[in-house]
């Protein structure tokens, strides 16, 4: 005896349309974080001689900034609040990355 097959559930339109959306609204998500590896990747060495770097005072390495009034010891871009580790970037400069032993006038301490 044959069994009987049971007719597939038909989908609403709410259903698909809850389903669609929640994927696009997760696109946006996932290629942010994908593309900013990928771009994290590329990001060259902010050179101290550029414009920006030199308003704010940054050095490759922090113990060359000792004469500056607002340096302290101990105090380089990897132990900033600014600093992005996987990317070696600092949102001060979003197109570089820094020397994680450097350090700029705009050192914040990381909570």
């Amino acid at each position: 005896m044959a069994k009987k097959s049971r007719p597939m559930a038909k989908p609403s339109r709410r259903d698909f349309l809850r389903s669609s959306l929640l994927g696009i609204a997760a696109l946006p998500l996932g290629a942010g974080i994908l593309s900013r590896q990928a771009f994290a990747e590329t990001l060259p060495r902010l050179d101290p001689g550029d414009e920006q770097a030199q308003a704010l005072n940054y050095v490759e390495v922090a113990e060359q900034a000792s004469d500056h009034p607002a340096y302290e010891e101990g105090e380089t871009c990897s132990n900033c609040m600014f600093f992005e580790r996987r990317s070696q970037g600092c949102q001060l400069f979003p197109q570089n990355s820094v020397e994680p032993d450097g350090w700029c006038q705009s050192w914040v301490t990381m909570n």
